[in-house]
């Protein structure tokens, strides 16, 4: 892959070096500062900071609070939807954080008391902290879509939170005849994973392409542009030609209204009868971060681009897809990247330390079938108040690559899959 004068080979070998940074050149502790930290989500932001805290201070007294046993991975889940990836492989346990001295809190966080500094459990319990990270991810707006709801959702699956709904959506494409059309509704900036819709289409086609051919996908979009989208669209055409069909905004693909009951899916000026249909609504932050107070209008969290404190309220941190992060996507890289510039920050501030700026990097593969992948890659940095993009720093797939480079990069995008779970969770 190259963009300009950056290759695969020299951007990998320089975000190997970003994340040593990290590490490396995290303030310096001495006389490490005692201190309570609590970081409410395990996924790959609030998992990664939690440990990376501990890491860096030992310390400092660390509390995960997860109400869930097992983690479920998103990244690799559209694989699971189109059959070709157990929901097995994508469950992780928080055994080895809790072994590398992380306390675990296995209830959900039901309130935050900003001014004493604690937060309460749903069994009552209160945890104090000096700084609190807020890492939880995303709620579905179930208001968004006129039609759609909780209920409606056992039918018409969003399975844009991994688990019981991507088995939900792959069990349905199993017993879909054949000439079904599948319909997919892609939501409007910003949301969790911003290509996550068009590889789920890829996919699904991929799938319908070997096992219901007479089949069809639908993808009715709520933007006229969307990540990757020449490199998906050169794979559509090569791979599932007249299978996969996108309707831009401009179009009428803005969804205005769904029908769980009669399976229909309606635009301003088109009904779609769905055999099998997956609503991804609009998104926001988490419920904790309303809680919490580090949510503006928009229902996502601005953040100071160099701590990643809240704007909103002190001693609260904001990391992964809750936070306002400027250019960076909300992805599992990003929030992976994202957890260990705030947790450097975090012992640093404890230690009576301002943390210096760093740059950030991420990389999103994406598979347009289970042997083509195609990525993007960029560098940020804070700049006016924000996290920016580094012109030049990045890459991207070509357009023109052989099927070899393809295969290479679906051998990559599982590569980096295997490598940042083991750093997390293993």
């Amino acid at each position: 892959m190259t963009s300009g004068r950056t290759t695969r080979r020299d951007f990998l070998k320089h975000a190997a070096i970003a994340s040593s940074i990290t590490l490396r050149f995290a303030p310096a502790l001495a006389q490490p500062a005692a201190g309570r930290v609590v970081v409410i989500g395990g996924g790959f932001a609030g998992a990664t900071c939690a440990r990376f805290v501990k890491r860096l201070d030992p310390r400092v007294v660390v509390t995960l609070v997860e109400a869930n046993a097992t983690f479920t991975a998103c990244p690799f889940s559209n694989e699971v939807i189109a059959g070709s990836r157990d929901l097995r492989d994508q469950e992780f346990t928080y055994d080895r954080i809790a072994g590398g001295g992380v306390e675990l809190a296995k209830q959900a966080a039901t309130a935050i008391d900003v001014q004493s500094r604690g937060v309460t459990l749903a069994d009552g319990t209160r945890i104090g902290y000096d700084r609190l990270v807020v890492a939880p991810g995303i709620e579905l707006r179930w208001d968004a879509v006129h039609g759609y709801s909780e209920d409606a959702a056992e039918r018409m699956p969003h399975a844009w939170k991994a688990g019981a709904q991507t088995l939900l959506l792959r069990r349905q494409l199993e017993a879909m005849e054949d000439g079904g059309v599948v319909v997919i509704t892609a939501p409007p900036n910003p949301y969790r994973c911003p290509p996550g819709p068009y590889e789920r289409a890829s996919l699904i086609a991929d799938y319908l392409k070997t096992k219901k051919p007479r089949s069809k996908v639908i993808v009715l979009d709520a933007k006229d542009a969307f990540s990757k989208q020449k490199l998906f669209q050169a794979a559509w055409k090569e791979l599932y030609p007249g299978l996969l069909e996108w309707v831009s905004l401009s179009s009428g693909g803005q969804v205005s209204l769904v029908d769980a009951a009669t399976m229909t899916v309606a635009t301003d000026f088109q009904t779609y009868k769905a055999a099998v249909a997956n609503i991804i609504p609009p998104q926001k932050a988490g419920h904790i971060a309303e809680l919490a107070g580090v949510a503006d209008r928009t229902g996502w969290c601005p953040i100071d681009p160099v701590t990643f404190e809240s704007k909103l309220q002190p001693n609260i941190h904001v990391i992964g897809d809750a936070a306002i992060a400027g250019a960076m996507p909300k992805s599992a890289f990003a929030a992976n990247a994202q957890a260990k510039v705030c947790a450097a920050a975090v012992t640093g501030l404890l230690a009576g330390a301002m943390p210096a700026p760093a740059k950030l990097i991420n990389t999103c593969y994406s598979l347009a079938a289970p042997d083509y992948g195609i990525s993007v890659a960029a560098v940020y940095q804070p700049a006016n108040g924000q996290l920016a993009e580094v012109e030049g720093a990045g890459g991207v797939s070509p357009l023109d690559a052989p099927q070899t480079t393809r295969a290479a990069e679906a051998h990559y995008a599982d590569g980096w899959f295997r490598t940042i779970t083991a750093e997390v969770f293993g």
